[in-house]
C-alpha cells in the first residue's frame, strides 16, 4: 500500500487557519513552506513508507551485543540527515534551520505516516536537542549540538526504571561525583527508545539520576548527558562508554524501533556530565517530555492518516455485496456504513491534525514572547498528546473493521497499523495522566484561566459563525455552541467540586480531557470552514476541497459535538458514582 502525504489540507491548515506566516523567520515565506511539504511529501512516500512492511516483519535485533536494526533502515536515515530533514527546527547557531515547530509538527506527521518505526528515532532526538538548548552549558551545547542537530549523533531520554515508570520519584540510578566536574553513572533503563542502533556512530543519553546526597523523592532528581562513546573538548570520539544494550524488548508493534534495556556502570561507572543545576532533573526533563507529547500527538495523526489511506484503497478496490437491497454488487465505499467508517475517521484526522498545528504555532508565539500564549501551549498539549493518541488507535480500529475478516490477517497490513498507534496513548506518560495533568496542574492551579480564554476564543468564532449564510455552518454554530457550554458548565463544575473533594476532579479528568478535545477539535474545523466559505465566496481556491471543509465541519458537529452534553454529565454525575464503588469488588 502507497502513502500520499495529505499535502493539501496540511498547506491549508498552516496557512489559513493557524498563521504559521505569523512564525516564520526572516527570509522564509509561504512559497518556501509549500516547497519544503512538497519534498517531504515526496521523500516520506518514496523513501520511508516502503520500509514500513519489511521492518515490522524483520523488527531490529540484538547480535553479539550490537543491535541491527531493519534492512533498509539505515541507508533511509542517512538520507533524511543527507536531505537536511533532521535539521528542521534546530538553532541556527548550531547548524539548525531554524524553521518553526509548526512546520516541524507536520512533517512530523508525515514522518510518522510513512513509518511511526522509523520516526521514533528523530523525534526522541529533537526533544534531547530541545532540553540541552535550553539547560545545558555553552561547552556542553559546543560538544553535542551541531551533530544532533545534523542526525550525525541521536540523542534519548533515559527515566524509566523497572520499579519506576511514570512514578519518577522511585528512581534508583546512581550518579557519583568524581572531582573533575564529571560523575559516574551506574543503575539500569528500560523502554529505551532507540538506545542502541547502528545508525550513527554516537549516542547521547539524557539519564535521570540521583547524587549521594539528593533528598528523596523527585526534588532528588538531577539529569546527565551520557554519550555512548566519549567526546573530547573538539569534538573528536575517543573510548566507548561504560554502558550497554542489555536486550531489546519484544513489543506489539513499533517491531523495527530497537526498545532497549539499557545498563550504566558494569565496570566503574559510566561517565556523565551534569547538566544544569543539582536536583533540577524533573524540571528540565520535562522540557523534553513535553516536545515529546506534542510529538506523540501528531504520532497517532499520521498513524491514524496512513490507516485510513489503506482503509480508502481497500474500501475502492474490494467487491462484496450489495450496498441496498436489490441494487448490483459493487465495491465496499459504496456501503453507506462503510462510508460512514470512512468519512468520520477522514474528519477526526483533520480535525486532530489542526489542533495539533495550532498547539504548534502557539508554542512558536510563546517563543517569540507573545503574552498568553505559552499558557494556552500548556493546556493543548495533554489535550493534542491524549485526544490524538486515543484517535490513532480509534481510527486503526476502523481500519482493520474496514477490511473485513482480511484485516485481522497480518498480510494486508491493516493490523500493523492498530498494533504500532497501540503504543502512543501509554508513553510520554500514559492519557490518564495527560488527563491528570490537564486538571491538577493547567485547570485548578490557574483557576480555570487558560482554560476560561480559549473558550472566549471559542465564542469569538461562535459570534463569526452567526454572520454566516447557509445550513452548514448553522449546524456547525449550533452544535458548537452546545459544546462551549458543555466545556464551561464542566470547569465550572470541576473547580467547585476540587473544594468538595479533591478525588472527583481526577476521577472525571479523562471525560473532561475528551470532552476539551473535542470541542477544540470541533472549533478548528468551525475556523477552517469559515476560512473555506470566504474562499469560495471569492471564487479562489479549490472548490471541491474547499466544499469538502465546510460539509466535513458539519460532520464533526453531528457526529462529535453532540457528544458533549453526555460528556457533561459523566463528569458532573458519574464521578461520583465512579467513587463509589468497592474497590474490594473488582
Amino acid at each position: 500500500m502507497t502513502y500520499q502525504a495529505p499535502l493539501d489540507d496540511i498547506r491549508f491548515t498552516l496557512h489559513r487557519v493557524v498563521g504559521v506566516a505569523d512564525v516564520l523567520p526572516e527570509g522564509i515565506d509561504s512559497t518556501d513552506v509549500d516547497a519544503i511539504l512538497e519534498e517531504a511529501g515526496k521523500f516520506a512516500g518514496s523513501v520511508i513508507a516502503p520500509l514500513n512492511w519489511g521492518g515490522d516483519q524483520h523488527g531490529a535485533v540484538l547480535e553479539n551485543g550490537v543491535v541491527r536494526t531493519a534492512p533498509g533502515f539505515r541507508d533511509a536515515y542517512h538520507a533524511f540527515v543527507e536531505g537536511g530533514w533532521n535539521s528542521v527546527g534546530g538553532d541556527p547557531e548550531f547548524g539548525g534551520q531554524g524553521l518553526p515547530i509548526a512546520l516541524s509538527a507536520a512533517l512530523s506527521e508525515l514522518w510518522n505516516s510513512a513509518s511511526m518505526a522509523f520516526a521514533l528515532c528523530p523525534l526522541l532526538n529533537l526533544g534531547a536537542i530541545e532540553c540541552l538548548e535550553r539547560h545545558g552549558s555553552d561547552a556542553q551545547k559546543q560538544k553535542y549540538l551541531a551533530k544532533m542537530i545534523e542526525g550525525t549523533w541521536t540523542g534519548t531520554m533515559n527515566l524509566t526504571e523497572p520499579q519506576a515508570g511514570s512514578d519518577l520519584a522511585a528512581v534508583r540510578t546512581k550518579a557519583v561525583p568524581v572531582g573533575d566536574g564529571t560523575y559516574r553513572i551506574s543503575g539500569q533503563k528500560i523502554f529505551i527508545t532507540y538506545g542502541d542502533h547502528d545508525y550513527t556512530d554516537n549516542i547521547i543519553h539524557l539519564v535521570l539520576a540521583r547524587l549521594p546526597d539528593a533528598p528523596p523523592g523527585v526534588k532528588g532528581i538531577s539529569l546527565f548527558v551520557v554519550p555512548k562513546v566519549m567526546v573530547g573538548d573538539d569534538g573528536s570520539l575517543g573510548d566507548k562508554n561504560d554502558l550497554r544494550c542489555v536486550s531489546l524488548e519484544h513489543k506489539l508493534g513499533i517491531h523495527a524501533s530497537p526498545t532497549a534495556v539499557m545498563a550504566y556502570g558494569d565496570g566503574e561507572g559510566a561517565v556523565g556530565e551534569l547538566i544544569g543545576e543539582a536536583n533540577r532533573g524533573l524540571e528540565y526533563m520535562f522540557v523534553m517530555m513535553n516536545n515529546a507529547r506534542l510529538n506523540v500527538g501528531v504520532q497517532g495523526i499520521g498513524i491514524a492518516e496512513r490507516a485510513y489511506q489503506h482503509a480508502v484503497a481497500y474500501a475502492r478496490s474490494r467487491t462484496q455485496g450489495k450496498p441496498l437491497p436489490g441494487s448490483p454488487s459493487q465495491t465496499i465505499i459504496a456501503h453507506p456504513d462503510v462510508r460512514r467508517m470512512l468519512v468520520l475517521s477522514k474528519v477526526k484526522i483533520e480535525a486532530a491534525r489542526a489542533l495539533a498545528l495550532e498547539a504548534a504555532a502557539v508554542l512558536d508565539r510563546a517563543h517569540k514572547g507573545i503574552a498568553g500564549a505559552q499558557a494556552r501551549g500548556d493546556l493543548l498539549i495533554p489535550i493534542v498528546k491524549s485526544w490524538s493518541t486515543d484517535l490513532g488507535v480509534s481510527v486503526a480500529s476502523t481500519g482493520v473493521q474496514i477490511h473485513g475478516g482480511m484485516g485481522f490477517i497480518e498480510e494486508t497490513g491493516a493490523a500493523q497499523h492498530l498494533r504500532d498507534a497501540r503504543i502512543a496513548p501509554i508513553y510520554e506518560g500514559t492519557n490518564g495522566i495527560q488527563a491528570a495533568d490537564l486538571v491538577g496542574r493547567k485547570l485548578l492551579r490557574d483557576g480555570g484561566a487558560a482554560m476560561t480564554a480559549l473558550i472566549a476564543d471559542i465564542s469569538a468564532t461562535l459570534g463569526q459563525l452567526a454572520e454566516q449564510p447557509g445550513d452548514d455552518l448553522a449546524v456547525v454554530a449550533q452544535n458548537l455552541s452546545i459544546g462551549q457550554s458543555a466545556l464551561r458548565e464542566a470547569t465550572d463544575w470541576l473547580l467547585l467540586a476540587a473544594k468538595e473533594d479533591m478525588r472527583l476532579p481526577f476521577a472525571a479528568s479523562s471525560a473532561y480531557l475528551d470532552l476539551a478535545g473535542i470541542v477544540a477539535g470541533g472549533w478548528m474545523l468551525a475556523r477552517s470552514a469559515l476560512v473555506a466559505q470566504a474562499d469560495l465566496a471569492q471564487g479562489g481556491g479549490h472548490a471541491a476541497f474547499l466544499e469538502a471543509k465546510i460539509i466535513g465541519a458539519r460532520i464533526f458537529a453531528e457526529h462529535e459535538l453532540v457528544r458533549a452534553t453526555g460528556l457533561l454529565e459523566s463528569i458532573r454525575a458519574g464521578s461520583k458514582s465512579l467513587l463509589q464503588y468497592d474497590e474490594a469488588l473488582l
